[in-house]
């Protein structure tokens, strides 16, 4: 009886009703949000509704184009869409397949020729008057719409640019001037005076909002350009004051109390934040080897009571996630936490190689002497230089004071290690 009753509330605890009442919950929770893809068609919208509703692309492409016939509906929708929905997470510029200015202009021409070649039967009834002044408007606005495109959306892609830009411009420009003549000069508008003005005068101002986009574009850059001299003056500024108060003050502690007082590595760490502040400006500094030991070595001034300097010469290629800088920054540490004082850290790169040279002033030790089961030296540094295909040594500092440790890095083998 008991297994029974085990088998009767086992199958009851597997029956698809809690499965089913909870699949809505979870299908929900796992929807993605509703973001614009960054290679897209056109807008992206289409194609991040449909992600985000789970339907096919060309269902909701489809349904847009069917609102859009209620009264613009569906256009409105998508253009609303277009301006809050946000691009999907990513560095990458977005990218567009479609010529959407070009196709804009070849609406806007498509619509004036309706134009001109209704212009005739306008003439003869004023049946079709209105038709004939909203194709003219509509292809204004086309031809507006390419521009403004051409200009805000075109222009920072490198693959359209500014020379497609220009074409977009020329061309706008030309079909607009040829409609202000035609309407100037057809029947129209002999026979109605004041509509034919209205559109004729519709297509100038269409050629100057054709041109609207660029000079705003050109302001921008001007205002941008402006801005950022206005803060490198700032900045410049900022940098003389300080360099000729703060920074001075901050050397004459760091003279006074002594290289090694808590003191002076304070005021020598705050020194250097300050100078990499005012003198790297807002571009930061690649992850390079050399910069990474710089960036240890002030952690280092505040967490023990050392001084380091990095010294780089050559043009630094190694990265700062190598086994080569995990190996000097493990030289470094074990220099300031057991020698403590004056660290010197010397950064040679060559087409050859790339070496690293870490000197304390400290007691010094003996490889030989460190116990067996101490594998810091051992595995941290010497080994782990091996097992990359460099090298590793500890010796006895310059007069046979403190200790060196040399890392050795070859160029083809400091190849391989990047691949890998």
């Amino acid at each position: 009886m008991e297994s029974r009753a085990e088998q009767v509330t086992d199958a009851a605890a597997s029956e698809p009703v809690d499965s089913a009442a909870s699949a809505p919950a979870g299908s929900a929770a796992s929807a993605p949000r509703l973001t614009r893809p960054r290679a897209c068609v056109a807008t992206g919208v289409a194609a991040g509704l449909a992600a985000h509703l789970g339907w096919p692309v060309w269902i909701v492409r489809s349904a847009f184009v069917v609102t859009s016939l209620a009264s613009g509906a569906g256009l409105l929708l998508y253009l609303w869409l277009w301006v809050f929905t946000p691009w999907a997470p990513g560095e990458e510029r977005p990218t567009r397949r479609a010529p959407v200015a070009w196709l804009l202009v070849v609406a806007s021409g498509v619509s004036l020729v309706v134009a001109w070649a209704t212009s005739g039967r306008v003439v003869e009834g004023r049946d079709g008057l209105e038709w004939w002044l909203l194709a003219v408007f509509a292809g204004v606005g086309l031809a507006v719409s390419a521009g403004a495109w051409a200009t805000f959306i075109d222009r920072p892609d490198p693959d359209r640019g500014p020379r497609q830009e220009l074409a977009i411009r020329i061309v706008a420009t030309a079909l607009l001037a040829i409609t202000a003549l035609a309407l100037v000069f057809g029947p129209n508008a002999y026979w109605y005076p004041v509509p034919t003005f209205v559109a004729a005068l519709a297509a100038v101002l269409g050629i100057a909002l054709v041109y609207v986009p660029t000079l705003i574009a050109s302001w921008r850059d001007l205002a941008a350009e402006r801005t950022k001299r206005i803060r490198e003056e700032q900045r410049s500024e900022i940098a003389a004051h300080l360099h000729d108060s703060v920074l001075q003050t901050l050397a004459l502690i760091q003279n006074r109390a002594g290289a090694t007082s808590e003191v002076a590595r304070i005021a020598r760490a705050q020194e250097r934040e300050l100078r990499d502040w005012l003198f790297a400006g807002d571009t930061p500094a690649d992850s390079d080897l050399g910069t990474d030991l710089r960036d240890f070595g002030a952690a280092l001034e505040i967490d023990y009571a050392v001084t380091v300097d990095v010294v780089v010469v050559g043009e630094s290629r190694e990265r700062a996630s190598g086994e080569m800088a995990a190996a000097a920054r493990e030289a470094m540490l074990n220099a300031a936490r057991h020698a403590g004082g004056e660290v010197s850290v010397y950064v040679e790169s060559t087409p050859e190689a790339v070496e690293v040279f870490v000197r304390d002033r400290g007691p010094g030790f003996a490889l030989a002497d460190v116990p067996r089961d101490r594998l810091g030296v051992r595995e941290s540094i010497i080994g782990r230089m091996r097992r990359a295909g460099g090298s590793g040594e500890v010796r006895p500092g310059v007069g046979g004071v403190g200790t060196e440790v040399r890392l050795r890095f070859p160029a083809a083998e400091r190849l391989e290690g990047n691949r890998g």
